[in-house]
């Protein structure tokens, strides 16, 4: 199986001034864990996650004054949607985290998560011998 049969494609795309607070709620509305951070100016693409914020408010730091540019992976691992599953799982342990941009030429078009591998290896995915009752 491949990186695009698992990927969400529902990418959430914010700007490095967005307060922490603001990224924190657009994740929430769409039940995703993280977000790419888009700054042409300085880094390009890079990714927060929701263990970047929640990481920043346990240290007591204000959520709505820390931008999300402070907590923002730059130096990224990129996928690409014809890599397998079992690629994108080890480029995620080697690295120690648990979501990857997929990127199409220029543009992120999905992100997978360590969740969306596990949904797709599931023995609850594949289908199960029927059991005789009696």
């Amino acid at each position: 199986m491949l990186v695009r049969d698992a990927m969400s494609t529902v990418v959430l795309t914010i700007g490095p001034t967005h307060t922490l607070r603001q990224a924190a709620r657009l994740m929430s509305a769409r039940r995703i864990g993280a977000a790419v951070v888009h700054d042409p100016d300085t880094f390009g693409l890079g990714i927060i996650t929701e263990r970047d914020i929640l990481d920043a408010v346990g240290a007591g730091l204000d959520p709505d004054r820390e931008t999300a540019s402070a907590h923002t992976t730059t130096d990224v691992v990129f996928a690409a949607p014809a890599w397998t599953l079992e690629e994108a799982a080890e480029a995620m342990t080697h690295g120690g985290f648990r979501h990857l941009i997929v990127l199409d030429g220029d543009g992120a078009v999905g992100i997978v998560s360590v969740r969306d591998i596990i949904r797709c290896w599931s023995p609850a995915r594949r289908r199960r011998p029927a059991v005789a009752t009696g």
